[in-house]
């Protein structure tokens, strides 16, 4: 495949041209030279492999057009890849705002490659016998067909092309839009619903084995556009079905290399039972009169291959028909049957133990030597059957209705799922032997790997579990609702030391098509209840999913700009409210200072309206406090309107103070990693984000700083033009609070802490370098958790807080040692109960320090971190108030002795404080509160009023 000229550039320029708008002089030049050099080296044709905006840009760059790539390259900012497309034979691009850009054909003419198409199915359903596909399809930046042709569907034999035209019926699925991730173009009327009928499913049978692909077509500028429609990775719409015709046929409805397909089976033998007895794996298949048989079933593990041969079964021997081949009457229902027979103690002969499952591969083997799928018939019923050591065998099916053998560790088995009248989900299965003895039950987060310990009933054998998906324990500390995501069940020993050993919960094959199962859970304190889904992947692995909470005009990139564009300016055309908007980390705490702020309000009895803003229904609010969901139309409502606003991150580039309204910012942590601006030079700056700081910063009155060194600092690494107000941060008050030792008696009792254990706090900062295949951060764990247990488990427990950023399970944790305090609300909390405190780089130290209890700092990546990675404000070797260790056991040894390690540093830690502590008063909210109320209708109920 021929480079592009992106492919042939540098490093270098590439980066200049995504940062070209904030670029030098000299860089601008350097690019312009890089581009024509390239083109006049290598010719036009490293153009035409770009993607077309991308084509444009390195036009531009090439030809010196400074002003309109710095246009350009902001707008595809703004919707990366996204245009309007002009021209119904010969389609021409054009760029959003920009039509008069005076660009040559060659440049902005679109071939069918620059116009990606996409199909994919979201829904699989039988009404009757037919067959229902339903999902959408579009053609990239071209939200609405053209020509007199309409949309239309085809199955398309995948061997000899034959086309086979379907119904197809347009509908509305916003889920188009949604996915499209972009805010340019709507597709919501590019659903589509494809009927297949129980006569046209017969006609495909009737034409022989085969496969066929469903495709979709778009009439668009340039002709007609297809594409097979692709599979989704979840529910009806990402797995296999099996239909069995009266004629014997079988379709499967599924997915081939992810494309939409039936496949057309007319196998002469199947599967009609396996079952285990006396110590023999019985095989019983069944074939039609004048099938060819198969000799023998071949069941193969790694190297090692059991072959039993298939003999003829008689109506004496057991079965509902007599069989024969030679000799052989036939039975009632005309089927030969035939039977294979395994000694159990052979293929379970070498059977591992523990967890690990071993899987086996069956084959029917003809006269010809050539293996066949071993298909089961319709009736065929899935098992499983106990061994030794608490394993089990499991005569199963796949999505594609093969017969399947495995041992492997006796598996917990769902086979029913009801909903209360309070919007409790309650699962029920089988989970048979003694194995049920001190197990308990974890649902995990399928990204975040975040754990609830969920309480379980067993007896006889059966297992239930109650889920009330608002109030979910945790591992360690309060109920909290369920985030959103996937969420995967599992039993888990009780003694487990991680989830090394976890056994996951299925689905019953002969149950899956009773998925999806959607309910409304329970009612919310301050909200609507939340809508769930339960169902499938990996063909039998059960999760559950808070559905999103923003309405259909509320969802995606397209409708939050309309919402941003239009709903947003409207409000601010009416009169402000008596209100005040809290946000705390985009929505996702109810904490910090704007927490702080809040309850000075309320303390003060001002007459305000209090509005949290919340994320994706999380997360506990303030039952007399008001809740808008994030990105939601009373979002932008209550930001339009709302007299004040606190918030301790940004809003977005899109927001702009009305007169009237003040907005505060009170920021979230003292640097010492290195910020904004001092970044420029570095691998981890961005100079688009760095040139918008003014601009966001203008969107407050003032911005909250916790000391001198901060205001420093802060003013020149954001930017910042306006007020910075030295008052101290409101959330540092709760360490000189006069009733901090009762609001630490009601965090230990929420957490179950147990009395007369010294607390350990863990809360390390995340590593930009540590990330998983899905480029999430991952938890960087370098303490020897069963080693520090083994060592203070006695008098000790240690509360581990990861960054919100970072993804992993922590292991031990419910053990009554390791406590996972990740989600609990608000770290103020939890540093009021902490006896001592172990972090890294993070802000937490400047924190904690205003407790005046030790601090221990894991920094075993010192080196890395400052002189590679990120960077650091001052020589932390000098100037911290602990020692810094690196290694696990100095970790676990300095905080046995950490009496002597606070004396050590008692000098060092009083000059910290000196340094970064002051103001530090307990009195920064109050003065917070009264600059925000001053000169406003409510100054009155400033302390200076």
């Amino acid at each position: 495949m021929a480079q592009s000229l992106a492919d042939l550039a540098s490093a270098g320029a590439r980066r200049t041209l995504r940062f070209f708008p904030e670029s030098s002089q000299a860089e601008r030049e350097e690019l312009r030279a890089t581009a024509r050099e390239l083109l006049d080296t290598h010719g036009e044709k490293v153009l035409t492999g770009l993607r077309p905006a991308e084509r444009v840009m390195w036009y531009l760059a090439s030809e010196g057009r400074a002003e309109d790539l710095v246009e350009v390259v902001r707008g595809q900012r703004r919707d990366p890849g996204a245009f309007l497309v002009t021209g119904a034979r010969r389609p021409r691009l054009v760029l959003p705002g920009l039509r008069s850009l005076a660009l040559p054909d060659r440049i902005t003419a679109l071939e069918r490659r620059d116009l990606k198409m996409t199909a994919q199915l979201t829904s699989v359903e039988w009404r009757g016998d037919d067959l229902v596909w339903g999902g959408y399809a579009f053609v990239a930046n071209l939200p609405r067909p053209s020509g007199r042709v309409g949309r239309f569907a085809v199955l398309k034999n995948g061997k000899t092309g034959r086309l086979i035209k379907l119904r197809l019926r347009r509908t509305d699925n916003d889920q188009a839009t949604v996915a499209s991730k972009q805010a340019l173009h709507c597709y919501d009327r590019t659903g589509f619903e494809v009927v297949v009928s129980a006569r046209r499913l017969r006609e495909l049978a009737g034409r022989g084995a085969g496969q066929w692909f469903l495709h979709i077509g778009i009439p668009g500028p340039g002709g007609i556009h297809t594409a097979r429609v692709r599979q989704s990775d979840a529910g009806t719409a990402g797995h296999n079905q099996v239909r069995h015709l009266a004629d014997g046929s079988r379709l499967v409805v599924g997915f081939t290399k992810n494309a939409v397909s039936i496949t057309v089976q007319q196998p002469p033998i199947e599967v009609e039972s396996c079952t285990v007895a006396d110590g023999e794996l019985v095989l019983v298949a069944r074939a039609r009169s004048g099938a060819e048989v198969p000799t023998a079933v071949s069941v193969v593990e790694g190297d090692t291959e059991f072959e039993s041969p298939l003999t003829p079964l008689s109506s004496s021997s057991g079965s509902s028909g007599s069989s024969g081949s030679s000799g052989s009457s036939a039975s009632a229902d005309a089927f030969r049957r035939y039977r294979a027979v395994f000694s159990l103690d052979r293929l379970t002969a070498n059977d591992p133990s523990g967890i690990k499952s071993r899987p086996f591969k069956v084959a029917l083997k003809g006269a010809d030597g050539q293996n066949r799928e071993a298909l089961l018939a319709e009736d065929f019923t899935t098992g499983r059957y106990a061994l030794a050591r608490g394993r089990e065998l499991s005569v199963h099916r796949d999505e594609r209705g093969r017969l399947m053998l495995a041992t492997r560790p006796v598996r917990p088995v769902v086979d029913a799922m009801t909903v209360t009248a309070e919007g409790e989900l309650v699962v029920e299965g089988t989970y048979p032997g003694q194995e049920v003895t001190g197990k308990k039950v974890i649902l995990r987060h399928g990204v975040r790997l975040e754990e609830k310990e969920l309480p379980v009933e067993l007896a006889d054998g059966r297992f239930t579990v109650r889920i009330d998906p608002e109030a979910a324990p945790q591992v360690s500390g309060p109920e909290l609702p369920l985030c959103p995501g996937r969420w995967y069940l599992f039993f888990r020993d009780v003694d487990a030391w991680d989830k090394s050993g976890d056994v996951p919960v299925t689905l019953r094959p002969e149950q899956v098509g009773e998925l999806p199962l959607r309910f409304s859970g329970p009612q919310r304190v301050g909200g609507q209840p939340r809508a769930f889904t339960v169902d499938r992947r990996e063909f039998d692995r059960v999760f559950i999913e808070p559905e999103r909470m923003l309405g259909p005009d509320e969802h995606g990139a397209y409708r939050q700009r309309i919402l941003r564009e239009t709903y947003y300016h409207e409000q601010r055309e009416l009169p402000l409210r008596d209100a005040v908007l809290y946000l705390s980390l985009g929505g996702k705490q109810f904490s910090d200072s704007p927490r702080s702020v809040y309850e000075e309000l309320v303390r003060r009895g001002v007459e305000v309206e209090h509005i949290w803003i919340q994320d994706a229904g999380l997360p506990e609010m303030p039952p007399e406090a008001g809740v808008v969901g994030w990105g939601s139309r009373a979002f932008y409502e209550a930001l339009a309107r709302s007299r004040y606003v606190v918030v301790n991150t940004a809003i977005g580039d899109w927001f702009v103070t009305r007169p009237g309204q003040k907005v505060v910012q009170t920021w979230h942590g003292t640097p010492l990693k290195k910020i904004g601006a001092d970044l420029l030079g570095s691998p981890k700056s961005n100079p688009a984000y760095i040139a918008g700081l003014p601009h966001s910063y203008r969107q407050f009155d003032f911005v909250v700083s916790p000391n001198a060194y901060t205001t420093e600092i802060m003013s020149r690494a954001y930017c910042i033009e306006g007020d910075m107000f030295e008052s101290g941060y409101p959330r540092n008050d709760v360490f000189y609070a006069p009733d901090r030792e009762e609001r630490a008696a009601r965090v230990r009792e929420r957490l179950g802490l147990p009395e007369g254990k010294k607390v350990v706090l863990y809360a390390p900062t995340w590593r930009e370098d540590q990330r998983h295949a899905s480029k999430l951060y991952k938890l960087d764990l370098r303490i020897d958790l069963a080693a520090a247990q083994a060592e203070l488990g006695g008098d000790h427990v240690l509360l581990f807080r990861k960054h919100p950023k970072v993804h992993g399970s922590v292991p031990g944790a419910g053990r009554g040692f390791v406590w996972d305090v990740t989600r609990y609300p608000d770290i103020a909390d939890l540093y009021l109960v902490a006896d001592v405190l172990i972090t890294d780089y993070s802000s937490a130290l400047f924190d904690f320090a205003h407790s005046d209890k030790p601090m221990l700092f894991f920094t075993y990546d010192l080196e890395h971190y400052r002189d590679t990675l990120r960077g650091l404000y001052f020589d932390f070797t000098t100037r911290a108030p602990g020692p810094l260790l690196e290694t696990s056991e100095q970790l676990v040894r300095a905080v046995r002795d950490v009496d002597a390690v606070e004396a050590e540093y008692k000098e060092k830690y009083a000059q910290f404080k000196k340094d970064f502590c002051e103001p530090g008063d307990g009195l920064a909210t109050s003065r917070v509160v009264d600059r925000m109320l001053a000169g406003g209708p409510h100054a009155a109920d400033s302390t200076n009023g």
